[in-house]
């Protein structure tokens, strides 16, 4: 099980793994997504060895909640 990956700011993505192998990501201190099986198995091998600013676009990505560019 890995450490979960602590949010920096209070508007940040952040994720922890549990022992049967699922991903819940959470935002702002709240779950948003939990991830399990193949696609949390892909998620953590995108997550290993990122940086924390990319790491925060993969879980933006991944839940759906990110910037398309017109809102402001």
């Amino acid at each position: 099980m890995s450490a979960p990956r602590k949010a920096e700011r209070s508007d940040a993505f952040g994720y922890r793994t549990t022992k049967d192998g699922k991903v819940f990501i959470t935002w702002k201190g709240s779950r948003v997504m939990t991830l399990a099986g193949a696609k949390a198995d892909s998620f953590l091998i995108r997550m290993d060895g990122i940086s924390e600013e990319s790491a925060q676009l993969v879980m933006a990505k991944v839940t759906g909640n990110f910037r398309r560019g017109n809102e402001r």
